[in-house]
């Protein structure tokens, strides 16, 4: 049986997820290994966050994911995907997500959309760039 494209992403991604949820609820960073998303990622992965985000900026490679996953763990005390569609799948995939987070600084709660690409290649997901509708809503959801 060949694989396409677009089955082969939709499958990472779809691991990348499960891997995801397994590692938050096993304790996040700190507590759960990163082995559980390794290999999800391509080594030298790169994730681009919007600079006015708590956690904005560039993350590289896995020791990047990990310091990121921290950042996200030190904003949010719940960050939950409440509803998914995957929009295209293929080398670039689209996937946009309902949000529903609580701000671990002020115990604010926000429901949000985020669209992301993802860039999938040889069965690891190569970079990640998050579209957050509305950046300055989640940093004030976040700031004392």
């Amino acid at each position: 049986m060949t694989h396409s494209p677009t089955t082969d992403s939709r499958a990472v991604l779809t691991a990348m997820y499960t891997a995801e949820a397994r590692y938050l609820a096993a304790g996040g960073p700190g507590t759960a290994s990163f082995d559980l998303l390794a290999p999800c990622f391509a080594p030298d992965v790169v994730l681009h966050q919007a600079a006015g985000l708590p956690y904005g900026g560039v993350w590289r490679g896995h020791l990047g994911l990990e310091r990121f996953f921290r950042a996200m763990s030190d904003t949010w005390s719940t960050f939950e995907l409440v509803e998914q569609d995957f929009l295209a799948t293929g080398e670039t995939s689209v996937v946009r997500t309902i949000v529903h987070a609580v701000s671990r600084a002020t115990a604010r709660e926000l429901t949000f959309p985020i669209l992301q690409t993802l860039t999938v290649r040889d069965g690891r997901i190569t970079e990640v760039r998050p579209f957050y509708w509305d950046t300055e809503a989640v940093a004030r959801a976040c700031t004392l």
